[in-house]
C-alpha cells in the first residue's frame, strides 16, 4: 500500500470520527435533518482546512490536522437528552443543612467524593421498562457555518426517551420550536438501537460495575478509540454523556463521581455558570486539542445537576479566548407513563 492510499485512509478515518463528534445542540437533541446540516458544515470545514494546509498535510501522510479542528470537549450521545435532574439529592439536608463548599480549599476529588456520597444515598425509584425519561430544558447552539462559532438564542425543548430494553428503531419523541418529532436509532442502527453509552436506559446503567476503577476501566473499553486522541478527555467526555443525561441509579451514580476523580486534569472551578445564569460548582476538565474548557454545573447547595457550558480556552480560528461554545440547562425531569404527554407533577 502506498503512502497516499495510507494517507486517503486516514483522512477517511478522521472525516468519519468528527462525523461521529458532531455537536450536538445544547440541552437538545437534533430533530431529523439537522444532523446531516451540521455534519455537512463540519465536513466542509475540515475540507477547506485540509485544502490551506498544503506541504503540512504531505508531511502529515494526507491527515488534516486536528488541533485546528474543532472537537465538543462535552461529548453526549446524539440520543442521551434526559437530563438527571435529581442526580444527587439533598446533600446539605443530610449533612447539617449548610451550603456544599465552593472556595479552594477542598481538592477536586474531595469535592466528588461529596457528590458520590449523595447519589448514593438517594432514594430515587427506579423508571420501569415501559415507562420513559422525560427531560424539558434549554440550551444554546453553536453555529460553525461561517467558520466562526456563533452562539445561538436559548432554544427550550421537552423529550421522552423510551427504556425498553434490546434494539429499538423508535427511542422517543422530542418536542422543540412548536414540533413534536420522533426520536429515530442511531445512524448506522439498521437493526435498531441497543442499550449503551447511545442509548443509556437505566435497565442499562443498573448493570455497570460500581467500583470506580472497574468502573473506568469498562468505559476505557467501550469508549471508541481514535488515532491520536487524548484519552483521557475521551473517558470524561463519556462518563459525562451520563453524568448529564441519564437518570442513575445511586449506585451507579456514586461509581461514577469516584470514576470521575481518577481521571487526571479534572478540575473544580468554583464560579461555573449554567444556561440560566445559576452560579454552582463546575467540574471540569480542558479538551488541549481543540482548546475548549466543559464545565458540569451543580447546585452550591444541595449538589445537584443544574447544566453544563464551555467556553474557549485560548484564541482559534473558531473564535477568541472566553467566547462561549454552548450551553445547558435543566429545567424539569420526571418519568412518563406515555410519550408527548407530560407527566403529572
Amino acid at each position: 500500500m502506498t503512502g497516499t492510499d495510507n494517507g486517503r485512509e486516514a483522512y477517511a478515518a478522521e472525516r468519519a470520527e468528527l462525523a461521529r463528534l458532531l455537536p450536538p445542540a445544547p440541552g437538545t437533541d437534533l430533530p431529523p435533518g439537522r444532523h446531516e446540516h451540521h455534519r455537512e458544515r463540519l465536513m466542509n470545514l475540515i475540507d477547506d482546512d485540509t485544502a490551506r494546509a498544503g506541504d503540512r498535510a504531505r508531511e502529515r501522510a494526507g491527515r488534516p490536522d486536528r488541533s485546528r479542528l474543532l472537537r465538543p470537549s462535552f461529548l453526549a450521545p446524539a440520543t442521551a437528552l434526559a437530563v438527571a435532574g435529581a442526580l444527587v439529592l439533598g446533600y446539605a439536608a443530610q449533612n447539617g443543612g449548610g451550603p456544599a463548599d465552593t472556595g479552594d480549599t477542598r481538592s477536586v476529588s474531595q469535592v466528588l467524593l461529596r457528590m458520590s456520597d449523595a447519589a448514593g444515598r438517594s432514594d430515587a425509584l427506579p423508571i420501569r421498562d415501559d415507562q420513559f425519561l422525560y427531560t424539558r430544558g434549554t440550551g444554546r447552539d453553536v453555529d460553525l457555518t461561517s467558520g466562526k462559532a456563533v452562539i445561538g438564542p436559548l432554544e427550550e425543548s421537552e423529550s421522552w426517551y423510551s427504556q425498553k430494553p434490546g434494539p429499538q428503531k423508535k427511542l422517543g419523541l422530542i418536542r422543540q420550536g412548536g414540533h413534536t418529532v420522533p426520536i429515530n436509532a442511531e445512524l448506522g442502527d439498521s437493526e435498531g438501537t441497543r442499550p449503551g453509552l447511545n442509548r443509556p436506559t437505566y435497565r442499562w446503567l443498573a448493570t455497570l460495575p460500581t467500583d470506580p476503577r472497574q468502573l473506568l476501566d469498562y468505559f476505557d473499553e467501550i469508549t471508541p478509540k481514535f488515532e491520536g486522541e487524548d484519552r483521557d478527555q475521551a473517558l470524561f467526555e463519556s462518563i459525562g454523556g451520563l453524568v448529564g443525561h441519564a437518570l442513575l441509579p445511586p449506585d451507579t451514580a456514586a461509581g461514577l463521581f469516584e470514576a470521575v476523580a481518577l481521571i487526571p486534569g479534572v478540575t473544580r472551578t468554583p464560579d461555573a455558570v449554567d444556561a440560566l445564569g445559576r452560579k454552582g460548582v463546575g467540574i471540569a476538565r480542558d479538551d488541549e486539542r481543540s482548546g475548549v474548557r466543559t464545565e458540569w454545573v451543580f447546585d452550591p447547595e444541595d449538589l445537584s445537576y443544574l447544566g453544563w457550558s464551555s467556553h474557549l480556552t485560548r484564541d482559534t480560528e473558531y473564535g477568541k479566548k472566553g467566547d462561549s461554545m454552548g450551553d445547558s440547562a435543566v429545567i424539569e425531569t420526571a418519568v412518563a407513563d406515555k410519550a408527548g404527554v407530560k407527566p403529572q407533577s
